[in-house]
């Protein structure tokens, strides 16, 4: 049985440091960071890089579903909408494996806290911190395990989401 590990999250929630620290604990694994399927100049979001990023995602995932050498895969996104979750995982491959969906929040004090030091790092706008912020709640609505990494390191949260999956 495989895993598919997904996990959501605003902006700089760390969703990709938890997912490396996910590479290290898991065995027989690999990663995709849906954000490399957007590494575009210049970064343009219309409905038909949408549906480009998409399908590509869903390919990438279902090859890595098909490969008998992969026991986990572990993809991270922004995933803030429950439709965009439920679309994604209707375009794979329906095998034996298992989907478990997460999705990192924090208060909104400490995501400010970790977009302010990514600025400060040069690794961001500072346009992200109202975006991410408003995105945050949304997570609420979305049909995930939520964890809370407000007080946690990524190999915490990690580590939890490791407890949720079968051996």
């Amino acid at each position: 049985m495989k895993n598919l590990v997904i996990v959501g999250g605003t902006m700089g929630i760390g969703k990709t440091a938890t997912c490396r620290e996910l590479q290290r604990i898991l065995p027989r694994n690999v990663f995709l960071d849906g954000d490399w399927c957007w590494d575009m100049r210049p970064f343009v979001v219309t409905q038909e890089t949408i549906r480009m990023v998409e399908s590509n995602i869903a390919h990438l995932l279902n090859g890595f579903l098909d490969c008998s050498e992969f026991d986990n895969i572990i993809f991270c996104w922004v995933l803030h909408e429950q439709r965009i979750l439920d679309d994604l995982i209707a375009r794979l491959n329906h095998g034996s494996r298992t989907v478990h969906s997460f999705s990192l929040v924090s208060n909104e004090e400490a995501l400010s806290e970790r977009l302010s030091r990514d600025i400060a790092a040069g690794k961001r706008g500072p346009e992200i911190v109202e975006l991410s912020l408003a995105r945050l709640p949304l997570y609420d609505e979305i049909d995930t395990v939520k964890i809370d990494v407000t007080d946690i390191s990524p190999a915490d949260a990690a580590h939890r989401i490791k407890g949720f999956l079968k051996s």
